[in-house]
């Protein structure tokens, strides 16, 4: 038996093909988020890292919206945030990272947002992230997200989280083992 030729963190064509449709369609309606790109040079950066069409992938299946908001003119890179106006199920009710996760003795989560980012290939949004991101919309109205956090604050067992209210951004701490029904946690992906 022949072995795939396709690897575990790559699309396969007709999937590569399907997600681009999906991206093209949101770029489409969502032209606010950025209003100065070209949407032809992102999908030919995107058809030329496959590791990054995974990655946006796994942002679409855990229905999180990825859309591209940024392009950095130093880097030649694009950004891709998670988009999704609140925070979906499948990220919801989360320890911060790994450590937290294991100084839990009782009711474990199933894991963490530093682990599920990593393993999707993605970073947490920073709080410079955040406040960008609700620029461009109102997120996070009736959820949360956790954010990257200091080293210092979480070498103190706290972990950063952020929601919008009353038209206003709101920043926030607690411990990183907790974790809540309407938390999760936003990505981005450069590429």
């Amino acid at each position: 038996m022949a072995k795939s030729t396709i690897s575990k963190k790559e699309l396969s064509p007709k999937q590569a093909e399907q997600l681009l449709m999906i991206l093209k369609n949101r770029f489409e309606k969502n032209m606010n988020r950025h209003r100065d790109l070209e949407r032809s040079k992102i999908q030919a950066k995107l058809e030329k890292n496959p590791e990054k069409l995974w990655s946006l992938n796994e942002m679409e299946r855990t229905e999180w919206e990825p859309d591209v908001v940024a392009y950095d003119k130093k880097t030649g890179e694009y950004a891709f945030f998670d988009c999704s106006t609140e925070t979906p199920k499948g990220r919801r009710s989360i320890c911060y990272d790994g450590a937290a996760l294991e100084a839990r003795k009782l009711n474990k989560p199933a894991s963490s947002a530093i682990d599920m980012a990593t393993a999707m290939g993605i970073e947490i949004l920073t709080k410079e992230q955040y406040l960008f991101l609700q620029e461009l919309g109102q997120f996070d109205t009736k959820t949360s997200s956790r954010l990257q956090t200091p080293t210092e604050m979480r070498k103190h067992g706290g972990a950063l989280f952020a929601d919008h209210r009353y038209h206003h951004t709101f920043f926030y701490h607690n411990g990183a083992d907790s974790y809540y029904a309407a938390r999760g946690f936003r990505g981005a992906l450069e590429v």
